[in-house]
């Protein structure tokens, strides 16, 4: 009879605190009904996994970095679709300072990568890192929260000392893939704390070219040859 008016007293509360404090979708910011949690049911639908984490083939993102730098292994959380959820999400996750989108789906990338045995030996994850400059102006670094969130639900490290990016970089977005790469070969720094490691995730927000992620796993694999470098991403375009 108690438990029963515990339960009785907790939902009565938890219908208090959402009234007076209704909590929104993290990516189309609309209210959550009681029965949703962090992301509302039509954005939830509205977007299409990769499940790269279920193939035992090479995937497309595997694809992007052959010929280019070795990666052990590579995942994204699902398709960058134009007008519909993963839009809404990355705009969210940089632009709005919405630091609660990385979290969530940092948790929802390690709760899948964590399935694939490819994984299980990873001790660390680095998110590609910002220049201070840009860090400052933005307020935070979006692949450092989606580590966060990875690294809450996954159980292993985050290394924000090794990699270091010391050149403040125009945007990528409309370069081609050689002046990407032209543009960034000089702007990341490789400290010799990366020997400790024996295989080491970068965590992105968006995989476009891969440029940047073949930089970085380049300068890596040269500083320390013997480590296997992973690739995790929230979207692949």
């Amino acid at each position: 009879m108690r438990s029963t008016t515990l339960f009785k007293h907790s939902g009565i509360l938890n219908d208090t605190r959402h009234l007076i404090f209704p909590q929104k979708c993290l990516s189309c910011e609309s209210e959550l009904t009681g029965a949703e949690s962090t992301i509302c049911s039509l954005c939830t639908t509205n977007f299409t996994e990769t499940n790269f984490h279920l193939s035992d083939e090479p995937t497309m993102m595997d694809k992007i970095f052959w010929g280019r730098v070795p990666i052990h292994k590579t995942y994204a959380l699902f398709f960058f679709e134009k007008a519909k959820t993963a839009q809404k999400i990355l705009f969210q996750l940089k632009y709005k300072n919405n630091q609660a989108v990385g979290h969530h789906f940092g948790r929802e990338i390690a709760k899948r990568i964590k399935l694939n045995e490819e994984f299980n030996d990873v001790d660390v994850f680095i998110p590609v890192p910002l220049h201070p400059k840009k860090a400052f102006i933005r307020g935070y670094n979006q692949s450092e929260a989606l580590a966060i969130g990875i690294t809450q639900e996954f159980g292993v490290k985050m290394d924000l000392q090794s990699l270091k990016r010391v050149q403040h970089g125009k945007s990528q977005t409309t370069k081609s893939r050689y002046e990407r790469w032209s543009s960034i070969q000089s702007t990341f720094r490789i400290k010799e704390s990366i020997k400790k490691y024996n295989h080491i995730v970068l965590v992105d927000d968006v995989i476009t070219t891969g440029s940047t992620i073949e930089v970085i796993a380049s300068a890596i694999l040269e500083k320390h040859p013997k480590v296997k470098v992973s690739v995790v991403t929230l979207a692949i375009t």
